[in-house]
């Protein structure tokens, strides 16, 4: 993965990327959406 990609779909990231810590790591993703879903994911066991 690219680190000017989104964690979440792989779509380019602007200036409006969000920042989430996922498993104790920084990650940008492209919009609140893909935000949800990884926080989603981390929650799963």
């Amino acid at each position: 993965m690219n680190e000017n990609t989104c964690a979440a779909c792989d779509s380019e990231l602007d200036e409006h990327a969000i920042q989430v810590t996922i498993g104790g790591r920084a990650v940008e993703v492209c919009c609140e959406e893909c935000a949800h879903k990884l926080r989603e994911a981390e929650l799963r066991p």
